[in-house]
């Protein structure tokens, strides 16, 4: 599966560590809880069967001999009140009761009439020493048993009950209280291991920051001490960061190779043109000399712009530049018969070169002078990683196939004002040199609305 396609906690290492943690944290709580309920369970089961164990001993303590066969003549026995000890209030589950051979002798009083079923002399001493028996006794009632044979020359039982609840309560009430305590375990153990992964992962965090200033041209490697466990990755971007110095290094001497190779030619073509006889074909040459020699220049400048570490590096103030060339052309270009309206912050500024933005922007404008019949307007303003530059004027506009074909080299829609062609597919080569665009259409006033979408600098 490619990282793109991926869910949000398999691309984020920090996600896949606090997932992995809650799910070990749950998963174990859970265990715990099992575990606890289980311990609190045999813990009560053993503390019921002692007591019951208790009032058994008391039993044959007090009756060594034979107890007497209760008189049937004697009538029901008292029935006990709701007061006093649980062994002596009715029905509630604390019995007890004697037999021999088979035959109940002796019962606890609060049975009143009632009889515990008969159970198997041996019953008590199957499974562990502190097994209870559950028993259905009076009144559908639930219960827990404990036995003991009597030595003898005839077979004795004595049996004492304990109800149900005398074990589900206590496990009732305690797993309220351990769930809560878990759960606030939980939530205590998931706060401290996210303040851990951001901790464990801040390292990571920085790093990406000094990239960000090297990519920025403000630091040349990763020179921060760095933990072991990221020092080989240091390493190897410190390499990386070193290789491209190098390759830069060797661009600049191309271009520099590139712009001695070119100027040598066309320094020869620029003589010869001025050696023609005055007429239209001098200066045709002379023009076409100029422009060529604009061209080589904005070529070499941008080849230079790459070779020492490309837009990211540069930061240009857009105000002064659009104020500087307003002004040039309010006074001395075709913009002095024009109001050229600026709205622009102040400290906005592009990761271009300075010269590429006077000559996308002295493009625009000189474009929108040429055609505007009485204002244009300069808008800036920061969108996202872009900043948006719009230039209207108030001119006759273009159609949509006028636009494509005027972002062709050397279309001209015009002949008879001055030009080539080439500022406009210039301004839009330079845009899409830096990652930004061009786009041209027709505003609200019918005029041309040129749109210049530059890359913002970083902000650090």
């Amino acid at each position: 599966m490619r990282p793109a396609n991926l869910p949000f906690a398999g691309r984020s290492l920090r996600a896949r560590l606090l997932a992995s943690a809650a799910i070990f944290i749950v998963l174990a709580i859970v265990a715990i809880g099992f575990v606890m309920n289980d311990l609190l369970d045999r813990f009560v089961r053993a503390d019921v069967a002692n007591r019951l164990d208790l009032r058994i001993a008391r039993l044959v303590g007090d009756a060594p001999a034979p107890p007497r066969q209760r008189d049937a003549d004697a009538g029901p026995p008292r029935r006990p009140g709701a007061e006093g000890p649980p062994d002596e209030r009715e029905a509630s589950g604390w019995y007890w009761q004697i037999e021999e051979d088979g035959r109940v002798v002796a019962t606890s009083p609060n049975l009143g009439n009632e009889v515990l079923p008969r159970l198997s002399p041996d019953a008590g001493r199957r499974g562990p020493p502190d097994r209870l028996i559950d028993l259905v006794g009076p009144k559908e009632q639930r219960l827990v048993v404990r036995t003991r044979a009597l030595p003898g020359p005839s077979a004795r039982l004595v049996v004492a009950t304990a109800p149900a609840t005398a074990i589900e309560a206590p496990l009732r009430d305690a797993a309220l209280t351990i769930a809560l305590t878990l759960g606030l375990l939980g939530v205590g153990l998931g706060a401290a291991i996210a303040l851990q992964v951001r901790f464990a992962l801040s390292p990571l965090d920085r790093l990406r920051g000094t990239l960000a200033e090297v990519r920025a041209g403000r630091r040349e490697r990763i020179d921060e001490p760095q933990p072991v466990e990221l020092q080989a990755l240091t390493d190897e971007l410190n390499a990386l960061i070193a290789h491209d110095a190098e390759v830069l290094r060797q661009a600049r001497r191309h271009v520099a190779n590139l712009g001695h190779g070119l100027k040598t030619p066309l320094a020869t073509l620029s003589a010869q043109a001025a050696r023609l006889p005055d007429g239209p074909m001098k200066r045709e040459w002379q023009s076409l000399t100029e422009l060529m020699d604009r061209r080589i220049r904005h070529h070499l400048r941008r080849a230079r712009s790459v070779a020492q570490g490309g837009p990211a590096r540069q930061r240009t103030v857009v105000k002064p530049h659009v104020d500087d060339l307003a002004a040039m052309l309010e006074k001395f270009g075709a913009g002095s018969r024009l109001t050229i309206s600026r709205a622009i912050p102040d400290g906005l500024a592009v990761a271009v070169d300075g010269d590429d933005l006077d000559e996308m922007l002295g493009n625009l404008l000189d474009n929108g002078c040429r055609h505007a019949k009485t204002t244009i307007e300069v808008v800036a303003s920061r969108s996202e990683r872009f900043v948006r530059i719009t230039i209207a004027d108030d001119g006759p506009g273009l159609g949509p196939e006028e636009i494509d074909r005027v972002l062709k080299p050397g279309a001209r829609l015009d002949e008879t004002l001055p030009g080539h062609g080439f500022g406009l597919p210039i301004t839009s080569e330079i845009a899409e040199l830096y990652g930004g665009s061009l786009r041209l259409r027709r505003n609200d006033t019918g005029g041309l609305l040129a749109e210049l979408m530059l890359p913002a600098p970083p902000d650090l």
